[in-house]
């Protein structure tokens, strides 16, 4: 199934008038002294300046973009020159005598032309734009600690301590061994002046010295 062409008329309208300017703009800078291949340069040059700009604008305009001065300021000149164009053809100005004044300004063209266009185009995107720092974020707060509270507890009872083990039965010795025991510490108390001690009555006894001990404990 073929689908019929539509012609539309704002597009016809757009062709014909870029049409009309362009042949305009090329009068005049063949009558500006530009001859050959330059006469039909000068029309690209403004045209193409013109869209550029207006896609600029565009551009930032979608891009939410505070201001498009730039991008204005040049397609306001484009326009301007496009216009100047159409009306200096209109039988204003005598084609054959162009002034000195717009002689200089057609020559100049590119120039300003090709300046405006890198400017256009090499100017950063707003995707482009230098990221501004984010700003710190706060650290996570964290839960708060619990409570220090301290529970009164009873004293432990103390550890009992292990009974003393029970002494051992002290040595029975016989009477008579401490009533002889007896004479000899009265007779070294007579011969020497001090008491008896202990290693000498075990000595003079022949006794083991536990014995020995027990029967200077009944001595005393």
């Amino acid at each position: 199934m073929t689908r019929s062409l539509r012609l539309d008329p704002v597009l016809i309208q757009a062709l014909i008038a870029g049409a009309l300017s362009f042949a305009h703009l090329h009068d005049l800078a063949e009558a500006a002294g530009q001859h050959g291949w330059k006469a039909w340069a000068y029309p690209v040059s403004v045209d193409l300046l013109l869209v550029a700009a207006w896609r600029r604008m565009r551009i930032l305009r979608a891009a939410g973009a505070d201001s498009a001065r730039a991008a204005w300021c040049w397609f306001i000149i484009a326009l301007a020159a496009s216009l100047g164009a159409n009306i200096a053809t209109a039988g204003l100005l005598d084609m054959d005598h162009i002034p000195a004044v717009l002689r200089v300004i057609v020559a100049g063209w590119p120039a300003l032309a090709f300046l405006g266009g890198t400017l256009l185009a090499h100017s950063p995107a707003p995707a482009d734009a230098p990221e501004t720092a984010p700003a710190p974020t706060p650290p996570p707060v964290g839960p708060e600690p619990a409570a220090d509270i301290t529970v009164d507890r009873a004293p432990e009872p103390a550890p009992e301590l292990p009974a003393p083990a029970p002494k051992a039965p002290a040595m029975q010795v016989p009477p008579a061994l401490v009533e002889h025991a007896r004479k000899v510490a009265d007779t070294h108390r007579a011969t020497t002046g001090n008491p008896i001690d202990t290693d000498t009555l075990r000595a003079r006894l022949g006794v083991p010295a536990p014995m020995a001990d027990a029967i200077a404990a009944q001595l005393t």
